[in-house]
């Protein structure tokens, strides 16, 4: 599999030469354009696992599998948000907000891990997405996404920017100051991690979007 990425990166879009045979899998509705001898295949993955994706971790229930056939085919893929596309060559597992994960290769296994009682009141939600495998994996952001490495440190991130993190790193969810800073002072709750590992991260947060958008949109009469 070859890949590049291009229009970044406000308006990523990942093209994907697949070799003959050679599949990928992504999210429904993520195509944009593909050769013709690229086949579609749309399946769960296991009913169990797709109810937990769905249900749990905010993702589709469906997973669409293209694969070229005769030949080299050619695929474009883009998230439905304006932002960026990161590559990442997984030996091992990966942890995902819900709605990051764009595609990956045909060999990567997707499913939920419980984020414990410390993230109950993180606006992420109790569940992560766990990518494990060895191949190709593919991440969305709103906005730009950058790395931070951590080596035996402690980062603190602001859960709506977070978009992965890797294994040798774990985290607690706390407010950022005290109630009045929670409250008033529009950060809310933070993810502090902690260990060694790979965070991945988003410059811009959707929650603090939308708060910055919905004052501006027409008020319904009546």
């Amino acid at each position: 599999m070859r890949y590049e990425i291009i229009q970044r990166p406000s308006f990523s879009l990942v093209e994907v030469e697949l070799e003959d045979g050679e599949a990928i899998k992504a999210e429904p509705g993520a195509m944009v354009h593909m050769s013709p001898n690229v086949e579609i295949e749309t399946k769960t993955g296991g009913v169990f696992k797709a109810l937990k994706r769905s249900m749990l971790g905010g993702e589709s229930i469906f997973i669409n599998t293209f694969r070229a056939r005769g030949g080299k085919g050619n695929i474009g893929l883009a998230p439905p948000y304006m932002g960026d596309i990161e590559a990442l060559e997984l030996r091992g597992t990966l942890y995902a907000q819900s709605g990051a994960f764009l595609a990956s290769s045909e060999n990567i296994e997707i499913d939920t891990k419980f984020g414990g009682a410390k993230t109950f009141f993180s606006r992420e939600g109790l569940f992560l997405l766990k990518l494990t495998g060895e191949g190709t994996v593919f991440l969305s952001s709103f906005g730009a996404i950058y790395k931070k490495e951590l080596r035996d440190e402690r980062f603190i991130i602001d859960t709506g920017h977070l978009v992965a993190f890797t294994e040798g790193l774990d985290f607690k969810v706390r407010r950022v100051g005290g109630i009045k800073s929670t409250i008033f002072g529009g950060e809310g709750l933070v993810a502090e991690f902690y260990g060694t590992g790979t965070l991945y991260i988003q410059t811009r947060s959707i929650d603090s979007f939308l708060s910055w958008l919905i004052p501006f949109l027409p008020k319904s009469q009546g």
